[in-house]
């Protein structure tokens, strides 16, 4: 009886040894494998977040009207476009002032059916046909002349013969005008017609008019508000009262 039970102890013994040798080594076993593979899918997530990372940097960003990669590529191409922009504004007042240096020494020559001559025959002459102007305003308080309300393109002729001394596009505040020496009884007349319309002036600085010449049109340039002539009379250089000189002395 001593002897079987003596037989089982030591199997139970055996047994007990092994499982004590057995179940740690299985247990720390799997917590290993688990560290692995959590060490890999960590690796794997991030590397795929690097790739997207990298793919998001690579994208160019877009501001106004242009992309560029980085501040510097944006300035550079935010200045490119300004100097584009005013390299184009300065060409186009450059060809905006060739315009008008060429318009200011030029004429258009255009008559309709109007007369060429203002009737009569003395040595002055109405600037304007008789019956077709109405005077607005005369010489005083800083208004060099009279101001005779016509239609526009209403001809407008001579006073005198003389010398045109301008004939300008933009003479000043009288928009386009010219002006005109002569002498009339042996004094020195100087005559000014002002806010003509836009390419209608008949004559250029230095050309010779007669009395009564055509020399542009009514309109409403320069400093006007509405379609009329300005025309102004000096007498041996000092200004007189236009009206009052033309009906002392044109016919």
């Amino acid at each position: 009886m001593v002897k079987p039970l003596r037989s089982i102890a030591i199997f139970g013994a055996v047994g007990a040894l092994v499982a004590a040798v057995a179940l740690p080594a299985y247990a720390s076993s799997k917590p290993i494998d688990e560290a692995a593979t959590t060490v890999q899918q960590l690796a794997a997530v991030d590397a795929q977040s690097l790739v997207v990372a990298s793919e998001a940097t690579a994208a160019p960003i877009e501001h106004g009207s242009f992309s560029a990669t980085t501040p510097e590529e944006i300035a550079k191409k935010k200045a490119e476009e300004e100097a584009a922009a005013r390299a184009a504004a300065a060409a186009a007042a450059a060809a905006a002032a060739a315009k008008n240096s060429t318009t200011s020494t030029t004429s258009t020559t255009y008559t309709g059916n109007y007369a060429l001559t203002a009737p009569g025959s003395g040595e002055v002459r109405y600037p304007l046909p008789i019956g077709s102007y109405n005077v607005s305003r005369t010489l005083g308080n800083g208004h060099n002349g009279i101001d005779m309300v016509a239609p526009a393109m209403t001809p407008i002729y001579a006073a005198t013969a003389g010398v045109v001394r301008v004939s300008s596009e933009d003479y000043f505040g009288y928009g386009v005008g010219v002006v005109i020496d002569g002498v009339v009884g042996g004094a020195a007349v100087g005559t000014t017609y002002g806010h003509m319309t836009y390419g209608t002036r008949q004559v250029q600085a230095g050309q010779t008019v007669s009395a009564g010449q055509l020399i542009g049109f009514v309109g409403s340039t320069g400093r006007s508000t509405a379609n009329h002539l300005h025309f102004e009379v000096k007498v041996n250089g000092t200004l007189l009262e236009p009206g009052g000189w033309l009906s002392a002395n044109a016919g």
